[in-house]
């Protein structure tokens, strides 16, 4: 399969482009660098700038498929009023330039994959949130269903999509999990505000597999959630990772201390939600990691 990824030269686009070679897929990507490097030989690079059209409409032309995974880092910098526009124009923009150039191309990708996070659900205490549970309210949930929205007009296209609804992905290459590992292994590792807020989380190799399983399986349609079967609250995120890295746990850290530092991107760490794989456990896929001290110790190694 002829495969075109949007956003691949992110945490998950790179070892998912690496997958996909690994299981005889050709893979082109999408990229603001010509030559990005740490990508497999065999995969083509098209350049874009993620809104304008460019020669890289002939890779949409030749593609199977596409996955859109382009947007930038919600963790990475403060959410001031600017950031916040950035953070939702490059998820927007690019979803908007991948339907021009599929409403142009002759021929069409039979599928699209869309990224999206769990963040869709907006956050509660104790609420369970499967595919079915509407939008939140907060800024998190305002983007995802932007996001989500920018590639919906391919659906009247003739062209299969499926919302990938993600979590919290666990990587020791980056993401959240380098960030929760360096005060563990400083020893003043311990609970993020009340402790009890929860953390939806997927391994980076069921991510993966999750990913090529939607690709592959042509009656997944629609939106699936790309979260373990078992999510945990924060204080044992932590207190499972201290006990792997066997470092103490003992430290709160208090929510008003987390929200001076951070603003209001203080809630990636202070409010979480309760997400369930639903629809993707009812196709059938197989989690290689349900618990999270395995995931970890496989993580920590």
């Amino acid at each position: 399969m002829k495969i075109l990824i949007a956003g691949g030269t992110g945490l998950i686009g790179r070892v998912l482009t690496k997958r996909l070679v690994e299981t005889n897929h050709k893979v082109t990507i999408l990229s603001r660098s010509a030559q990005p490097g740490g990508l497999p030989p065999s995969v083509g690079v098209s350049v874009w700038d993620g809104q304008n059209r460019g020669a890289w409409h002939a890779d949409v032309e030749s593609a199977d498929a596409i996955i859109n995974l382009a947007g930038e880092n919600i963790g990475d910098l403060p959410w001031t009023n600017a950031r916040k526009v950035s953070i939702r124009s490059s998820r927007v923009d690019a979803g908007h330039a991948l339907v021009e150039a599929i409403r142009d191309a002759r021929h069409k990708p039979a599928v699209l994959l869309q990224a999206s996070a769990v963040g869709y659900y907006g956050t509660h205490p104790d609420e369970i949130f499967t595919e079915d549970s509407p939008p939140g309210l907060d800024f998190l949930s305002e983007v995802g269903v932007d996001w989500e929205t920018s590639t919906q007009a391919v659906e009247a296209l003739g062209v299969r999509r499926v919302l990938l609804r993600t979590g919290i992905v666990l990587s020791p290459d980056g993401g959240v999990l380098p960030k929760f590992m360096y005060p563990v292994r400083l020893m003043v590792g311990g609970a993020m505000g009340s402790g009890r807020q929860w953390v939806s989380w997927i391994h980076m190799q069921d991510e993966v597999e999750a990913i090529r399983f939607l690709l592959e399986n042509p009656a997944a349609v629609g939106a699936f959630n790309l979260v373990a079967p078992q999510p945990v609250a924060n204080a044992e995120f932590v207190r499972t990772l201290a006990e792997v890295l066997c470092k103490p746990y003992w430290l709160t850290v208090p929510a008003f201390a987390l929200q001076v530092l951070l603003g209001e991107m203080s809630m990636l760490v202070l409010d979480g939600q309760h997400v369930v794989p639903q629809r993707l456990q009812q196709m059938g896929f197989q989690f290689a990691y349900n618990d999270l001290h395995d995931a970890l110790k496989n993580l920590s190694q």
